[in-house]
């Protein structure tokens, strides 16, 4: 007669290696809990607190740093100065009324460029 095969009993104790797992799992649930009360608590102190008047803030009545002075929004500064530039690029308006001096789009100063030419050298200007 064969007779059953089992694992060895004596060596290995698998309940304990299982109530090993389940504390190990208690201690982990109950440690992170105490770090997430731990940061909640730090949390509220920090939304409590005043923070204090920095020494180098300046204040509304201080004069400004000389320029060039760091831009707050480089991105949308650049934006404006671009749309600025096209707007003033691509419009008609005096450049010096009394000398009777105009701007013109661009585009039109380049028809004009090619309906009238360039003056061409002569051979004293050489």
């Amino acid at each position: 007669m064969q007779e059953k095969l089992h694992h060895e009993t004596s060596d290995v104790d698998i309940g304990g290696i299982f109530r090993f797992g389940a504390g190990l799992l208690v201690v982990a649930v109950i440690v992170h809990l105490l770090i997430f009360g731990l940061f909640r608590y730090f949390e509220s102190r920090e939304n409590a607190r005043v923070p204090a008047e920095y020494p180098l803030a300046r204040s509304q009545g201080d004069r400004l740093p000389p320029e060039p002075r760091l831009q707050t929004d480089p991105r949308q500064e650049l934006s404006d100065l671009r749309a600025k530039e096209d707007q003033w690029l691509g419009s008609y308006g005096w450049v010096d009324r009394n000398a009777g001096v105009v701007r013109i789009p661009i585009d039109a100063a380049m028809k004009l460029t090619l309906q009238r030419g360039l003056p061409a050298r002569t051979e004293e200007t050489r």
